[in-house]
């Protein structure tokens, strides 16, 4: 399954706040981060000029910002709504964003939660820890 990508704009921030609290308080709560409002808002309005709505069949399913640098890849945030987690499809997204990558002679980095599994999946598809916080690591894949 496919997903299409557009761009972010103001009368998507309610369903991208309530993506965020759906895909996050736990991760947030386990690792010690804050799950207020203001948190969520924050977060979701850093680099908000490169954040991309990801929509199945013309309805919001997810948000990625990515910035593209000419050396880096930084993934700032991926998150795809429950109903569509477990299904390949976040994986199929990851592989493109890195092949594109590579094609452009750029590493990709992210940061990941140290209480989100999504860390699993990252270390299969070739991202390595090169770093970490309190409450996440930093990783990797280098081109």
């Amino acid at each position: 399954m496919r997903l299409d990508r557009r761009p972010a704009s103001e009368g998507d921030i309610p369903f991208l706040l309530s993506l965020r609290r759906e895909t996050m308080d736990g991760h947030l709560m386990a690792s010690g981060g804050s799950t207020t409002e203001e948190a969520h808002l924050a977060r979701l309005m850093y680099h908000f000029d490169c954040a991309e709505v990801l929509t199945r069949n013309g309805h919001p399913v997810g948000l990625l910002k990515l910035q593209r640098f000419p050396d880096e890849w930084q993934i700032i945030q991926i998150q795809l709504s429950r109903d569509f987690q477990g299904q390949g499809i976040g994986r199929a997204l990851l592989e493109e964003l890195l092949a594109d990558a590579a094609a452009a002679g750029a590493d990709v980095s992210l940061g990941v939660l140290k209480a989100n599994p999504a860390r699993r999946l990252y270390e299969r598809l070739g991202f390595e820890v090169v770093g970490e916080d309190a409450l996440e690591y930093r990783m990797r894949h280098f081109t």
